[in-house]
């Protein structure tokens, strides 16, 4: 029974990552990515390495989703212009 639930979090973990890299904005992309690594931590901790899930947990989940977080904050709020290609620094209005 431990390995179906193994099995379906592994798939989650790659459905995650796809989303990330899918995602059109960059906050919905990382979340998408924090949640693959807490697919991750918990995955290793349903394999007997509970050192290995904190680590994960900690540092993959936690610290890289709030330094990213943070980066974005300080930045402008993740506005990476998506669909707005070609448009100059006026915003298209000329």
């Amino acid at each position: 029974m431990a390995g179906v639930f193994v099995l379906v979090l592994c798939a989650a973990i790659l459905f995650s990552g796809v989303l990330a890299v899918a995602m059109g904005r960059v906050l919905p992309a990382l979340i998408a990515a924090g949640l693959a690594s807490l697919f991750a931590s918990v995955v290793y901790l349903l394999l007997a390495a509970p050192d290995v899930a904190m680590a994960e947990a900690a540092i993959g989940a936690g610290l890289s989703t709030f330094v990213f977080l943070y980066a974005l904050r300080k930045t402008g709020g993740g506005d990476d212009g998506a669909g707005g290609a070609g448009r100059g620094s006026d915003g298209g209005r000329s």
